[in-house]
């Protein structure tokens, strides 16, 4: 048992942000997440992948936006759960009791949920046997773009996802086949128009319209991708890896049982506080939704800066909060 000023639920950008804004108005935080390490879909799912709308940054990969964050952090001594879920929230005298599936038991004055899209997992394709193959040569997020180095790849799929992947691994597999079902593409406009340029110039072979038939190999590692048509014709693919992007399988998890205003899966809060329907209870990013609310990492930065604000008279009551910016008052630690 242990406690601390605010519970951050979710260690993605977002909740990491919140550690510094909390910080900055001299609140401590403890924070959960059911991956083992920060960063949440940055981290899990593309954390070589350029982000482009962060100010101050024309491009930054993924993973080195969340250090960044994380070192932004450091100065005010977040106590970090990783790897296990949160699998309760109780009301107490001052506050609420967090407990994970850990065992690890928490109280705080305040819970800062800002846990992206809830716990989330792929969306694996119903292909018989392909769990022999996943993490051999069946992969479904690139941790490492050095590992398909020289590497004859497939990947399936038809979103964001499948269209950015496969341009970025263009440059270093052997082969690059993308397999989707119609010849238009989900994705960026912008992105659709490079890999159709990389497919009219021989990087990339297109596989249209098809989707994945079977798999053959061996002791995990993959020989033939069979794709069929429309039509049931099929067709063989050698290929060292498969990489399935049909999305991602999203669950709020225990949240969902907490007693929260609930739209399709998000959490309702009010626009000026991201107050949830329970008092003392904040969302923020990607899982915090009102009329106007767009999903940007930098409208979560701005909602953790709003949220921690408004959790100030929680943790301090009585107390007058005189703002300052981060200019005048400087941060613990740093000149």
């Amino acid at each position: 048992m242990s406690e601390t000023d605010v519970a951050i639920v979710g260690a993605g950008p977002v909740g990491l942000f919140a550690v510094f804004e909390c910080g900055m108005l001299k609140m401590r935080t403890q924070v959960f997440d059911a991956l083992d390490l920060p960063g949440g879909q940055c981290t899990a799912l593309y954390p070589e992948k350029p982000i482009y709308d962060v100010p101050g940054y024309p491009k930054i990969e993924a993973l080195a936006l969340v250090e960044k964050l994380a070192e932004q952090a450091a100065p005010f001594q977040p106590v970090y759960h990783l790897g296990s879920p949160v699998t309760g929230l109780s009301a107490v005298d001052d506050g609420f009791r967090l407990t994970t599936a850990a065992g690890v038991s928490v109280t705080a004055k305040a819970v800062i949920v800002a846990a992206g899209v809830g716990a989330f997992g792929p969306n694996r394709p119903p292909l018989s046997g392909i769990e022999t193959y996943e993490g051999k040569s069946v992969f479904y997020l690139v941790k490492r773009r050095e590992d398909f180095r020289g590497k004859r790849v497939v990947i399936a799929g038809g979103g964001d996802s499948a269209v950015d992947w496969a341009i970025s691994l263009a440059e270093v597999a052997e082969r690059v086949m993308v397999v989707h079902r119609r010849a238009k593409f989900r994705a960026a406009p912008e992105s659709a128009a490079r890999l159709d340029a990389l497919a009219q110039c021989g990087r990339i072979e297109l596989v249209t319209p098809y989707q994945i038939h079977g798999l053959e190999g061996e002791d995990g590692r993959l020989r033939v991708v069979v794709v069929a048509d429309l039509d049931g014709k099929t067709r063989a693919l050698e290929a060292d890896c498969l990489l399935p992007f049909f999305g991602l399988s999203m669950n709020l998890g225990a949240i969902a049982e907490w007693g929260l205003n609930l739209d399709r899966n998000h959490i309702a809060v009010t626009p000026a506080t991201c107050a949830t329907s329970v008092p003392g209870i904040f969302a923020i990013g990607d899982i915090a939704t009102y009329p106007g609310k767009l999903k940007l990492i930098l409208t979560g930065f701005a909602e953790a800066a709003q949220a921690a604000h408004a959790i100030y008279p929680l943790v301090h009551p009585g107390e007058a909060l005189h703002f300052e910016y981060s200019t005048t008052k400087g941060v613990p630690g740093r000149g």
